[in-house]
């Protein structure tokens, strides 16, 4: 289907018709524009930060497990990704002190909670920034409600 033009020439009574473009693009451009983004931007736009996040507190053993939660509530600014925040830090902190007071060669329940605690600030900070992360809804409607990210 194209748009077309009626034009009038001087002296004639039936009107010319002229094609100008198609309203309808040809199947090539839809092809093109059906096209998978490139994997550099997809990486780029949210999948690489939210790896590399995630990959911190597994990287550093859990010492800085409250750190995804912390980007995430600071990004987001609600009340449970405050309260998740505060339990990796209480986490983290837990581990520390677990570190601290505990023989080198632990068995049995110690061991049990040192490997508990090691697991919630590695695993579970991993898997919170993977799961929790703000999507593209989120996003839009933070901008709606005149938070700015």
């Amino acid at each position: 289907m194209y748009r077309t033009a009626t034009r009038y020439v001087y002296g004639d009574p039936t009107p010319v018709r002229t094609t100008e473009e198609p309203l309808v693009k040809p199947a090539q451009d839809a092809v093109v524009a059906a096209a998978p983004l490139p994997a550099s931007r997809v990486l780029s736009s949210s999948l690489l930060p939210r790896l590399l996040l995630a990959a911190l507190p597994v990287v550093s053993l859990g010492l800085l497990s409250p750190v995804p939660s912390l980007v995430i509530a600071v990004r987001r600014g609600a009340r449970a990704d405050w309260s998740a925040f505060a339990a990796f830090t209480a986490v983290a902190l837990a581990w520390v002190m677990q570190i601290a007071l505990t023989p080198e060669e632990t068995h049995g329940l110690q061991f049990a909670a040192d490997l508990l605690l090691l697991l919630l600030s590695t695993a579970g900070a991993a898997v919170h920034c993977l799961i929790a992360w703000p999507s593209a809804k989120g996003t839009e409607a933070a901008a709606a409600a005149g938070r700015a990210w």
